[in-house]
């Protein structure tokens, strides 16, 4: 079983979690991962690309091989991905806007996390750091249907290119 009850729902490293992406109203993303750890704020997985083949962004190559350590929080509005190469080699960060994560104990465990549409992402260099999806979440709705989201939604993203600029997540993901 990935969910321990007795530690208030943590997620047990070694395990196996299914990650649930919910991207309302468009269908949600699910993919399996591996839970590399849980302190009860902070879930740590592993997980391999999901996306079954290469795509391309312009700015990065997503392909069969990379592998993403994902890190949600069940305190803060985002989520930072650490994506590297097949062979290892660091090709940056994706980062989502999301609502804090939740654990719950379908399946043995299914980490839950609602997108928000807004996105960054940070080169490995540190040279690129890119605000992704805006327009999209302009064309949510979101600010009319639930402004005290949409501002925190907005906020979180302003933290997240902050952090990209400044050390490039280290302290929050080391």
């Amino acid at each position: 079983m990935g969910v321990d009850g007795a530690k208030g729902g943590r997620l047990v490293p070694g395990a196996e979690v299914t990650v649930r992406l919910v991207k309302a109203p468009r269908p949600d993303k699910s993919y399996p991962a591996a839970v590399v750890g849980d302190d009860g704020t902070r879930i740590v997985v592993r997980a391999p690309w999901a996306g079954g083949t290469a795509r391309d962004f312009g700015f990065v190559r997503f392909e069969p091989g990379d592998v993403f350590t994902e890190h949600f929080w069940r305190d803060r509005w985002y989520a930072v991905k650490e994506v590297r190469a097949a062979d290892g080699t660091l090709k940056g960060w994706y980062c989502d806007v999301t609502r804090p994560a939740r654990v719950t104990e379908e399946d043995g465990g299914t980490l839950v996390v609602a997108d928000l549409d807004l996105d960054l992402w940070r080169s490995a260099d540190g040279r690129l750091v890119l605000r992704l999806d805006e327009d999209e979440f302009a064309a949510s709705g979101l600010s009319g249907r639930d402004p005290e989201a949409a501002a925190r939604a907005e906020a979180a993203l302003d933290e997240l290119e902050r952090l990209a600029r400044h050390d490039g997540f280290t302290a929050l993901t080391g």
